[in-house]
Protein backbone atom coordinates (compact mmCIF):
# COMPACT_ATOMS: atom_id res chain seq x y z
CA UNK A 1 0.00 0.00 0.00
CA UNK A 2 1.79 3.26 -0.97
CA UNK A 3 1.71 6.18 1.03
CA UNK A 4 -0.82 7.88 0.24
CA UNK A 5 -3.49 5.04 0.63
CA UNK A 6 -1.86 4.12 3.87
CA UNK A 7 -2.90 8.15 5.54
CA UNK A 8 -5.80 7.96 3.83
CA UNK A 9 -7.41 5.17 4.96
CA UNK A 10 -5.88 5.63 9.11
CA UNK A 11 -8.00 8.60 8.57
CA UNK A 12 -11.24 6.91 7.95
CA UNK A 13 -11.43 5.47 11.95
CA UNK A 14 -12.16 8.83 13.85
CA UNK A 15 -14.74 9.53 11.13
CA UNK A 16 -16.75 6.59 11.97
CA UNK A 17 -17.24 8.56 15.65
CA UNK A 18 -17.12 11.61 13.68
CA UNK A 19 -20.26 11.02 10.98
CA UNK A 20 -19.54 10.30 7.06
CA UNK A 21 -16.70 7.62 6.38
CA UNK A 22 -16.21 5.03 2.91
CA UNK A 23 -15.43 1.51 3.00
CA UNK A 24 -11.93 0.95 2.85
CA UNK A 25 -10.03 -0.62 -0.25
CA UNK A 26 -8.71 -3.46 1.00
CA UNK A 27 -7.12 -4.42 -3.03
CA UNK A 28 -3.62 -4.14 -1.52
CA UNK A 29 -4.19 -5.41 1.75
CA UNK A 30 -2.81 -8.70 3.02
CA UNK A 31 -4.86 -11.56 4.83
CA UNK A 32 -4.28 -11.93 8.10
CA UNK A 33 -2.10 -15.31 8.50
CA UNK A 34 -1.64 -17.16 11.88
CA UNK A 35 2.01 -18.18 10.98
CA UNK A 36 2.85 -14.88 10.64
CA UNK A 37 4.50 -11.88 13.43
CA UNK A 38 3.16 -8.69 12.26
CA UNK A 39 5.43 -5.49 13.37
CA UNK A 40 4.15 -1.92 14.58
CA UNK A 41 2.50 -0.35 11.26
CA UNK A 42 1.75 -3.52 9.64
CA UNK A 43 -1.95 -3.59 8.07
CA UNK A 44 -4.16 -6.68 7.06
CA UNK A 45 -7.76 -7.48 6.77
CA UNK A 46 -9.42 -10.30 8.28
CA UNK A 47 -13.08 -11.57 8.20
CA UNK A 48 -13.59 -8.15 5.28
CA UNK A 49 -12.01 -5.70 7.73
CA UNK A 50 -9.13 -3.71 7.84
CA UNK A 51 -6.59 -3.79 10.48
CA UNK A 52 -3.67 -1.44 11.54
CA UNK A 53 -1.13 -2.94 14.35
CA UNK A 54 0.10 -1.18 16.95
CA UNK A 55 2.65 -3.37 18.69
CA UNK A 56 4.76 -6.10 17.89
CA UNK A 57 1.97 -8.90 17.97
CA UNK A 58 2.75 -12.73 18.06
CA UNK A 59 0.84 -15.93 16.11
CA UNK A 60 -2.04 -15.87 19.00
CA UNK A 61 -3.34 -11.74 18.18
CA UNK A 62 -5.88 -12.68 16.15
CA UNK A 63 -7.38 -9.02 14.58
CA UNK A 64 -11.02 -10.18 15.59
CA UNK A 65 -13.62 -8.47 17.86
CA UNK A 66 -14.03 -11.64 19.74
CA UNK A 67 -10.24 -10.96 20.93
CA UNK A 68 -7.97 -8.91 22.86
CA UNK A 69 -5.54 -8.03 20.57
CA UNK A 70 -3.06 -4.73 19.40
CA UNK A 71 -4.84 -4.18 16.24
CA UNK A 72 -6.32 -1.08 15.45
CA UNK A 73 -9.85 -0.87 13.81
CA UNK A 74 -9.86 0.68 10.11
CA UNK A 75 -13.30 -0.04 9.10
CA UNK A 76 -14.75 -2.41 6.82
CA UNK A 77 -13.36 -3.42 4.09
CA UNK A 78 -15.32 -1.98 0.32
CA UNK A 79 -16.86 -5.55 -2.07
CA UNK A 80 -14.89 -6.14 -5.22
CA UNK A 81 -16.20 -3.20 -7.51
CA UNK A 82 -18.41 -1.58 -5.42
CA UNK A 83 -15.85 2.10 -6.11
CA UNK A 84 -15.19 2.14 -2.11
CA UNK A 85 -18.72 1.50 -0.99
CA UNK A 86 -20.20 4.83 -2.37
CA UNK A 87 -19.51 8.27 -4.16
CA UNK A 88 -19.43 10.71 -1.39
CA UNK A 89 -23.32 10.80 -0.15
CA UNK A 90 -23.54 8.71 3.53
CA UNK A 91 -27.21 7.92 4.91
CA UNK A 92 -28.38 7.85 8.02
CA UNK A 93 -29.04 4.44 9.91
CA UNK A 94 -32.64 4.19 9.98
CA UNK A 95 -33.66 1.27 11.61
CA UNK A 96 -31.60 0.19 14.70
CA UNK A 97 -33.71 -2.55 16.22
CA UNK A 98 -33.28 -6.20 18.13
CA UNK A 99 -35.38 -9.44 17.98
CA UNK A 100 -36.53 -10.06 21.59
CA UNK A 101 -36.74 -13.54 22.27
CA UNK A 102 -38.55 -13.15 25.84
CA UNK A 103 -37.30 -15.39 28.67
CA UNK A 104 -38.39 -18.90 27.65
CA UNK A 105 -35.98 -19.36 24.41
CA UNK A 106 -38.51 -17.21 21.96
CA UNK A 107 -41.78 -18.94 22.64
CA UNK A 108 -43.07 -15.81 24.84
CA UNK A 109 -44.86 -18.39 26.61
CA UNK A 110 -44.50 -16.74 29.92
CA UNK A 111 -46.66 -13.89 31.73
CA UNK A 112 -44.93 -11.04 32.66
CA UNK A 113 -45.28 -8.46 34.74
CA UNK A 114 -44.22 -5.12 33.52
CA UNK A 115 -41.95 -4.58 36.69
CA UNK A 116 -40.11 -8.11 36.13
CA UNK A 117 -40.00 -7.10 32.82
CA UNK A 118 -37.76 -3.95 32.94
CA UNK A 119 -35.38 -5.64 35.62
CA UNK A 120 -34.73 -8.00 32.85
CA UNK A 121 -34.72 -5.17 29.63
CA UNK A 122 -33.92 -1.70 31.33
CA UNK A 123 -30.95 -1.42 28.79
CA UNK A 124 -33.26 -1.46 25.84
CA UNK A 125 -35.18 1.65 26.96
CA UNK A 126 -32.53 2.96 29.32
CA UNK A 127 -28.84 2.72 27.63
CA UNK A 128 -27.62 5.14 30.59
CA UNK A 129 -28.99 3.31 33.34
CA UNK A 130 -29.78 6.60 35.34
CA UNK A 131 -33.45 6.14 34.26
CA UNK A 132 -33.86 9.27 31.76
CA UNK A 133 -35.15 6.21 29.31
CA UNK A 134 -32.84 7.24 26.27
CA UNK A 135 -33.91 3.79 24.08
CA UNK A 136 -30.64 1.74 22.88
CA UNK A 137 -33.01 0.62 19.57
CA UNK A 138 -35.99 1.83 18.07
CA UNK A 139 -37.56 -1.01 16.76
CA UNK A 140 -38.35 -4.22 19.04
CA UNK A 141 -39.74 -7.59 17.07
CA UNK A 142 -40.95 -9.79 19.37
CA UNK A 143 -40.50 -13.62 17.81
CA UNK A 144 -42.39 -15.59 17.59
CA UNK A 145 -45.99 -16.32 16.62
CA UNK A 146 -46.45 -20.61 16.17
CA UNK A 147 -48.62 -20.19 12.72
CA UNK A 148 -50.63 -23.10 13.52
CA UNK A 149 -51.68 -22.18 17.18
CA UNK A 150 -52.22 -19.02 15.63
CA UNK A 151 -54.49 -19.88 13.04
CA UNK A 152 -56.56 -22.31 15.46
CA UNK A 153 -57.03 -19.90 18.29
CA UNK A 154 -55.71 -22.14 20.60
CA UNK A 155 -56.45 -21.39 24.44
CA UNK A 156 -54.05 -23.24 26.56
CA UNK A 157 -51.62 -22.27 29.51
CA UNK A 158 -49.64 -20.92 26.52
CA UNK A 159 -51.55 -19.75 24.05
CA UNK A 160 -54.32 -16.99 24.66
CA UNK A 161 -56.36 -17.09 21.26
CA UNK A 162 -53.39 -18.23 19.56
CA UNK A 163 -50.88 -15.73 20.89
CA UNK A 164 -48.05 -16.47 23.34
CA UNK A 165 -48.89 -15.45 26.82
CA UNK A 166 -46.19 -13.31 27.05
CA UNK A 167 -46.66 -11.30 24.17
CA UNK A 168 -48.87 -8.59 25.63
CA UNK A 169 -50.09 -5.36 25.38
CA UNK A 170 -48.63 -3.87 28.28
CA UNK A 171 -45.21 -5.73 26.61
CA UNK A 172 -45.78 -3.90 23.86
CA UNK A 173 -46.78 -0.31 25.56
CA UNK A 174 -43.21 -0.69 27.35
CA UNK A 175 -41.65 0.04 24.21
CA UNK A 176 -43.96 2.25 22.25
CA UNK A 177 -44.48 4.57 25.21
CA UNK A 178 -40.68 5.44 24.99
CA UNK A 179 -40.84 5.61 21.17
CA UNK A 180 -39.90 2.26 20.03
CA UNK A 181 -41.21 0.55 17.45
CA UNK A 182 -42.86 -2.78 17.76
CA UNK A 183 -43.12 -5.53 15.52
CA UNK A 184 -44.31 -9.39 16.15
CA UNK A 185 -42.58 -11.88 14.20
CA UNK A 186 -44.43 -14.76 13.08
CA UNK A 187 -42.24 -18.70 12.48
CA UNK A 188 -38.25 -18.98 12.84
CA UNK A 189 -36.58 -22.00 12.28
CA UNK A 190 -38.57 -23.73 15.41
CA UNK A 191 -41.89 -23.58 13.67
CA UNK A 192 -40.67 -24.46 9.60
CA UNK A 193 -43.53 -27.16 9.21
CA UNK A 194 -46.17 -25.34 11.19
CA UNK A 195 -45.53 -22.39 9.22
CA UNK A 196 -46.09 -25.50 5.77
CA UNK A 197 -49.34 -26.43 7.43
CA UNK A 198 -50.32 -23.36 7.79
CA UNK A 199 -49.80 -22.01 4.15
CA UNK A 200 -51.16 -25.36 2.74
CA UNK A 201 -54.64 -24.89 5.10
CA UNK A 202 -55.88 -21.59 5.01
CA UNK A 203 -52.93 -19.00 4.37
CA UNK A 204 -55.40 -16.10 3.49
CA UNK A 205 -57.52 -17.17 7.54
CA UNK A 206 -53.76 -17.02 9.09
CA UNK A 207 -52.92 -13.30 7.83
CA UNK A 208 -56.19 -12.63 9.03
CA UNK A 209 -55.62 -13.90 12.26
CA UNK A 210 -52.20 -12.10 12.31
CA UNK A 211 -53.17 -8.58 11.28
CA UNK A 212 -55.49 -9.22 14.35
CA UNK A 213 -52.73 -10.11 16.44
CA UNK A 214 -50.68 -6.98 15.68
CA UNK A 215 -53.78 -4.45 16.17
CA UNK A 216 -54.73 -6.00 19.27
CA UNK A 217 -51.20 -5.43 20.97
CA UNK A 218 -51.21 -1.95 19.51
CA UNK A 219 -47.92 -3.29 17.66
CA UNK A 220 -46.69 -1.54 14.17
CA UNK A 221 -47.09 -4.59 12.15
CA UNK A 222 -45.44 -8.34 11.26
CA UNK A 223 -42.15 -9.78 10.27
CA UNK A 224 -42.79 -13.33 7.87
CA UNK A 225 -39.50 -15.41 9.26
CA UNK A 226 -40.06 -18.47 6.86
CA UNK A 227 -37.22 -20.57 6.41
CA UNK A 228 -37.31 -23.80 5.38
CA UNK A 229 -35.29 -23.94 2.10
CA UNK A 230 -37.25 -24.56 -1.33
CA UNK A 231 -40.64 -24.13 -0.94
CA UNK A 232 -42.80 -26.31 -2.63
CA UNK A 233 -45.79 -24.59 -5.12
CA UNK A 234 -48.93 -24.99 -2.69
CA UNK A 235 -46.47 -23.20 0.01
CA UNK A 236 -44.91 -20.27 -2.78
CA UNK A 237 -48.75 -20.39 -3.45
CA UNK A 238 -49.70 -19.69 0.40
CA UNK A 239 -47.16 -17.10 0.99
CA UNK A 240 -48.69 -14.91 -1.83
CA UNK A 241 -52.09 -15.32 -0.69
CA UNK A 242 -50.78 -14.38 2.83
CA UNK A 243 -49.06 -11.21 1.66
CA UNK A 244 -51.99 -10.15 -0.55
CA UNK A 245 -54.60 -10.88 2.11
CA UNK A 246 -52.39 -9.10 4.70
CA UNK A 247 -51.79 -5.90 2.67
CA UNK A 248 -56.17 -5.70 1.88
CA UNK A 249 -56.79 -5.81 5.53
CA UNK A 250 -57.32 -2.09 7.50
CA UNK A 251 -55.30 -0.60 9.27
CA UNK A 252 -52.58 -0.63 7.10
CA UNK A 253 -50.11 -2.63 9.30
CA UNK A 254 -45.98 -2.91 8.20
CA UNK A 255 -45.24 -6.25 6.85
CA UNK A 256 -41.37 -7.14 6.33
CA UNK A 257 -39.54 -10.09 5.19
CA UNK A 258 -36.54 -12.28 6.58
CA UNK A 259 -34.52 -13.36 4.22
CA UNK A 260 -31.07 -15.31 4.38
CA UNK A 261 -27.74 -13.29 5.00
CA UNK A 262 -26.93 -13.11 1.23
CA UNK A 263 -29.42 -14.64 -1.71
CA UNK A 264 -27.63 -17.90 -2.12
CA UNK A 265 -30.45 -19.51 0.88
CA UNK A 266 -34.34 -19.18 0.59
CA UNK A 267 -33.58 -17.88 -3.34
CA UNK A 268 -37.32 -18.18 -4.49
CA UNK A 269 -38.33 -16.19 -1.71
CA UNK A 270 -35.51 -13.49 -1.83
CA UNK A 271 -36.46 -14.05 -5.99
CA UNK A 272 -40.07 -13.17 -5.19
CA UNK A 273 -38.99 -10.24 -3.37
CA UNK A 274 -36.85 -8.56 -5.72
CA UNK A 275 -38.86 -8.73 -8.67
CA UNK A 276 -42.15 -8.38 -7.34
CA UNK A 277 -43.10 -7.88 -3.41
CA UNK A 278 -40.29 -4.76 -2.66
CA UNK A 279 -41.03 -2.63 -6.13
CA UNK A 280 -44.61 -3.33 -5.44
CA UNK A 281 -44.75 -2.37 -1.58
CA UNK A 282 -46.26 -5.51 -0.62
CA UNK A 283 -43.17 -5.89 1.72
CA UNK A 284 -41.75 -2.76 3.18
CA UNK A 285 -38.20 -4.05 3.33
CA UNK A 286 -36.30 -7.25 4.03
CA UNK A 287 -34.14 -8.38 6.98
CA UNK A 288 -30.61 -9.97 5.92
CA UNK A 289 -30.89 -12.62 8.94
CA UNK A 290 -27.52 -13.75 10.52
CA UNK A 291 -25.17 -16.83 9.66
CA UNK A 292 -23.37 -18.97 11.91
CA UNK A 293 -20.43 -16.74 12.33
CA UNK A 294 -20.01 -12.80 11.65
CA UNK A 295 -21.28 -12.22 8.32
CA UNK A 296 -19.44 -10.53 5.72
CA UNK A 297 -20.07 -7.45 3.30
CA UNK A 298 -19.81 -10.03 0.49
CA UNK A 299 -22.76 -11.85 1.63
CA UNK A 300 -24.58 -8.42 1.97
CA UNK A 301 -23.77 -6.72 -0.90
CA UNK A 302 -25.45 -10.12 -3.15
CA UNK A 303 -28.74 -8.79 -2.03
CA UNK A 304 -27.66 -4.94 -4.02
CA UNK A 305 -25.96 -6.95 -6.94
CA UNK A 306 -28.53 -10.15 -7.23
CA UNK A 307 -27.63 -13.33 -8.78
CA UNK A 308 -27.96 -12.85 -12.56
CA UNK A 309 -25.82 -16.18 -13.09
CA UNK A 310 -29.06 -18.26 -11.35
CA UNK A 311 -31.66 -19.66 -13.35
CA UNK A 312 -34.04 -18.10 -13.41
CA UNK A 313 -31.62 -14.94 -12.09
CA UNK A 314 -32.12 -13.26 -8.65
CA UNK A 315 -32.85 -9.48 -9.47
CA UNK A 316 -31.17 -6.79 -7.62
CA UNK A 317 -32.79 -5.24 -4.13
CA UNK A 318 -32.51 -1.24 -3.56
CA UNK A 319 -30.02 -1.13 -0.55
CA UNK A 320 -32.98 1.28 0.95
CA UNK A 321 -34.88 -2.07 1.26
CA UNK A 322 -32.84 -4.10 3.08
CA UNK A 323 -31.83 -4.33 6.83
CA UNK A 324 -28.51 -6.32 7.67
CA UNK A 325 -27.88 -7.99 11.03
CA UNK A 326 -25.52 -8.70 13.62
CA UNK A 327 -25.25 -11.04 16.66
CA UNK A 328 -25.49 -10.20 20.34
CA UNK A 329 -23.77 -13.21 21.78
CA UNK A 330 -21.39 -15.85 21.17
CA UNK A 331 -22.24 -18.81 22.56
CA UNK A 332 -21.90 -18.51 26.55
CA UNK A 333 -20.34 -14.82 26.08
CA UNK A 334 -21.99 -11.32 24.78
CA UNK A 335 -20.22 -9.76 21.38
CA UNK A 336 -18.73 -6.70 21.23
CA UNK A 337 -22.02 -5.49 19.38
CA UNK A 338 -23.37 -5.91 22.63
CA UNK A 339 -20.53 -4.78 25.09
CA UNK A 340 -18.07 -3.24 23.60
CA UNK A 341 -18.72 -0.69 20.39
CA UNK A 342 -15.40 0.20 19.67
CA UNK A 343 -14.27 -3.40 18.93
CA UNK A 344 -17.60 -4.56 17.27
CA UNK A 345 -18.84 -5.46 13.70
CA UNK A 346 -20.97 -2.77 13.74
CA UNK A 347 -18.77 -0.32 13.95
CA UNK A 348 -16.29 -1.50 11.68
CA UNK A 349 -19.02 -2.58 8.76
CA UNK A 350 -21.05 0.98 9.64
CA UNK A 351 -19.19 3.05 6.51
CA UNK A 352 -19.56 -0.03 4.16
CA UNK A 353 -23.45 -0.59 5.29
CA UNK A 354 -24.21 3.49 5.21
CA UNK A 355 -22.94 4.20 1.88
CA UNK A 356 -23.64 0.75 -0.37
CA UNK A 357 -23.96 1.51 -3.70
CA UNK A 358 -27.43 0.79 -5.68
CA UNK A 359 -26.58 -1.86 -8.33
CA UNK A 360 -29.49 -2.21 -10.85
CA UNK A 361 -32.17 -1.15 -8.18
CA UNK A 362 -32.95 1.54 -6.31
CA UNK A 363 -31.54 5.32 -6.54
CA UNK A 364 -30.07 6.29 -2.97
CA UNK A 365 -26.98 4.18 -1.06
CA UNK A 366 -26.75 3.22 2.39
CA UNK A 367 -28.85 -0.13 3.72
CA UNK A 368 -31.78 0.60 6.09
CA UNK A 369 -29.72 0.00 9.04
CA UNK A 370 -29.01 -2.85 11.31
CA UNK A 371 -30.63 -5.99 13.39
CA UNK A 372 -29.44 -7.71 16.22
CA UNK A 373 -30.09 -11.51 16.77
CA UNK A 374 -31.46 -11.21 19.60
CA UNK A 375 -32.41 -9.91 23.16
CA UNK A 376 -33.23 -11.66 26.05
CA UNK A 377 -32.70 -15.35 25.78
CA UNK A 378 -32.64 -16.76 22.40
CA UNK A 379 -31.11 -19.75 23.00
CA UNK A 380 -30.50 -22.89 25.73
CA UNK A 381 -26.53 -22.24 24.04
CA UNK A 382 -26.26 -18.23 24.46
CA UNK A 383 -25.58 -16.76 27.63
CA UNK A 384 -28.90 -14.14 27.83
CA UNK A 385 -28.42 -10.01 27.81
CA UNK A 386 -30.31 -9.95 30.99
CA UNK A 387 -28.53 -8.90 34.43
CA UNK A 388 -25.42 -8.69 35.19
CA UNK A 389 -25.20 -8.49 31.00
CA UNK A 390 -26.65 -6.27 29.21
CA UNK A 391 -26.01 -4.39 25.97
CA UNK A 392 -25.82 -0.56 26.67
CA UNK A 393 -22.01 -0.51 26.18
CA UNK A 394 -22.64 -2.23 22.74
CA UNK A 395 -26.13 -0.76 20.77
CA UNK A 396 -26.46 2.00 23.59
CA UNK A 397 -23.19 3.59 22.78
CA UNK A 398 -24.07 2.36 19.13
CA UNK A 399 -27.30 4.57 19.54
CA UNK A 400 -25.46 7.64 20.63
CA UNK A 401 -22.34 7.82 18.37
CA UNK A 402 -24.90 7.02 14.90
CA UNK A 403 -27.06 9.83 16.33
CA UNK A 404 -30.75 7.03 16.00
CA UNK A 405 -34.01 8.70 15.87
CA UNK A 406 -37.07 7.43 16.64
CA UNK A 407 -37.93 5.27 13.73
CA UNK A 408 -41.16 6.22 11.49
CA UNK A 409 -42.04 3.59 8.72
CA UNK A 410 -43.98 6.07 7.14
CA UNK A 411 -40.76 7.91 6.06
CA UNK A 412 -38.47 5.16 5.50
CA UNK A 413 -36.62 5.76 2.48
CA UNK A 414 -38.16 3.54 -0.47
CA UNK A 415 -35.60 4.08 -3.58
Amino acid sequence: MNTSKLICTIALFPALWAGPAFAIDCTDLPEWKRQRYYLEGDQVQYRDVAYENTAESSKRDKPDPDYEHPWLLLGACAPPDSGGGGNGEVQPISIYGVWHCGNSFCDWSQKRSVDEFHLANRWIIDADGDGSNRPSVNLVVLSFLEPMELLEGTNNSVFLNGIPKGMTKEIVSYFTDEDIRVLLSMGGVTYTSSWNEALITAPAELARKAHAAVISLEADGLEIDWENGTPSEVELNGIEVFIETYNGLAPRAVLTLDLAVGSRYLQELSRRAAKDWLPSGKIDYINAMVPRGDPSTDQWQEHVDGKPNYNPPILPKAPAKVAVSLWLTNGRKPNPNCVQFSRSSQLAKADYVRTVQPNGAGSTPGFLGYMFWAAECPSTRNVCTTPPNGCANGMGVGATEFKIQPLNFETLRTE
